[in-house]
Parts: structure tokens; C-alpha cells; sequence
């Protein structure tokens, strides 16, 4: 089974992610929805998921706060930032990160 972690504390952005990612995937998977990246840090290595899709902008702990706590050891899922910044500073920051696989703009 496919797991899947959406982070973003815009539960109207997770909602139409999740759907996109449903009518999208063939296999069987499954998706844990996070609004807060604190939480997600918690409780990412227990689900040790395949894919993982970040904002940047969020409360608390930004995405970007995030990709500088999170240490994957024996997971490696591909990373990919889902953000409604279209700054072009934010997309060149993110190639700084190994673990990011794409900047991705909402939709």
C-alpha cells in the first residue's frame, strides 16, 4: 500500500489535494492529512511514508522548518513542496534540499 502524508494547515487546499491524489493513483493507498508540521514531524517516522507533500507557509512551523528538523534514516519518501508562494526565491531554495523532489504550485 501506498502511503501518502499531506502537510498544510488550509484544510480546503488538503481537501482538493487528496482529491486529486485519489482520481490520480491506481494502487491502493492511503492518506494521513496534517495541519500542523510539528505534529507530522511526530509521527512521519511510525507511517514512514512513500511520498510526503509540504507547504512552506503554515503556523507554528513552516515547511520550511520542517525540512530542517526532518532526518529520514530508514525512510526516504520523495518530498514535494505544495505551496501557493510562486516566489521565485522559495522554488531556487528548495533545490537546495536534497530530499525535495519538486516544487509544486497549488492548484
Amino acid at each position: 500500500m501506498v502511503k501518502i502524508v499531506l502537510i498544510d494547515d488550509d484544510p480546503i487546499s488538503t481537501f482538493v489535494t487528496e482529491k486529486l491524489i485519489s482520481k490520480n493513483i491506481k494502487v491502493p493507498h492511503k492518506i494521513f492529512k496534517f495541519q500542523s508540521a510539528t505534529k507530522a514531524l511526530q509521527d512521519i517516522y511510525q507511517i514512514d511514508p512513500n511520498y510526503l507533500f509540504l507547504d512552506l507557509n503554515m503556523p507554528e512551523m513552516t515547511g520550511w522548518d520542517f525540512l530542517e528538523e526532518f532526518r529520514p534514516k530508514e525512510i526516504s519518501p520523495e518530498i514535494y513542496i505544495l505551496s501557493s508562494s510562486v516566489d521565485e526565491r522559495d522554488i531556487v531554495k528548495a533545490t537546495n534540499y536534497a530530499v525535495v523532489k519538486k516544487y509544486l504550485s497549488k492548484p
